[in-house]
């Protein structure tokens, strides 16, 4: 059974730090300094911008549509488009130290997914994976309700040495999601439909972060070893070191 450390630290009150700190893990894996990482914590309200985003003229914008909602924009470390987290949602990443890492690309996401779908099902969630017609950051590997909303998004960030899976599951408080996107993507020019963005709690009410975490620790340890640690001190400090590369440019 592979070997993952779980590592919860969070810094919700500092922007960026969040996405920092996951791309420092994902460069200690990739050489060889950490083994592998499953990362999942509250972040703070941000809207997390894809590459294809800061290519589009309407980018600006759209990062101050996201200050103007309360919200920090920053440069994900994965792909896809603009995406929302919040204190109502939770964070994970998935850093896998791998020689060859695109011959798994596709088998990472498969099991990233499988696992969410198995502990949002073990919650009574009527989960289910894949697209819907109109939803916001669209993948394949998203997961939503009943064929409704999407709860679950995911992306993919490879380098040599390593692969780095990361996403936001959408707890509660559907309607942040909503109202910030809907300025955010009419300023990047992106057609969605709004009533495809919403949370778990909508469909179970009385769910929370903690009752979710559980969930999604207890499925991920079914497959994997999992082992509680902390982040050690050179990875802070090289988050710390390149906060600034994770924040937009803003004239």
């Amino acid at each position: 059974m592979d070997h993952f450390t779980l590592i919860e630290d969070a810094f919700p009150d500092l922007g960026a730090m969040d996405v920092a700190v996951s791309h420092s893990i994902l460069s200690a894996v990739a050489r060889g300094e950490m083994g592998g990482v499953f990362r999942l914590h509250v972040p703070g309200p941000t809207v997390a911008f894809g590459r294809a985003d800061r290519m589009t003229p309407g980018y600006l914008d759209a990062v101050r549509a996201a200050g103007a909602h309360g919200f920090t924009a920053v440069e994900r470390l994965v792909g896809g488009r603009a995406a929302v987290f919040h204190e109502s949602t939770l964070a994970f990443s998935w850093a896998v130290p791998d020689p060859k890492p695109p011959e798994r690309t596709i088998q990472r996401f498969r099991i990233i997914s499988s696992l969410m779908h198995r502990a949002f099902q073990s919650l009574g969630i009527d989960s289910r994976i894949g697209e819907l017609p109109g939803e916001y950051c669209p993948g394949q590997w998203s997961i939503n309700v009943s064929d409704r909303v999407k709860v679950m998004g995911i992306g993919q960030r490879l380098v040599r040495g390593a692969a780095h899976v990361g996403g936001v599951v959408v707890v509660d408080d559907g309607h942040r999601i909503r109202d910030v996107l809907v300025p955010v993507y009419r300023s990047l020019g992106l057609d969605w439909d709004p009533r495809t963005a919403g949370s778990l709690a909508d469909r179970s009410p009385g769910l929370d972060n903690d009752t979710v975490s559980a969930a999604i620790i207890e499925a991920f340890g079914s497959r994997f070893s999992l082992e509680r640690g902390t982040l050690p001190g050179r990875v802070l400090d090289e988050a710390t070191s390149n906060l600034a590369d994770h924040l937009p440019k803003v004239a």
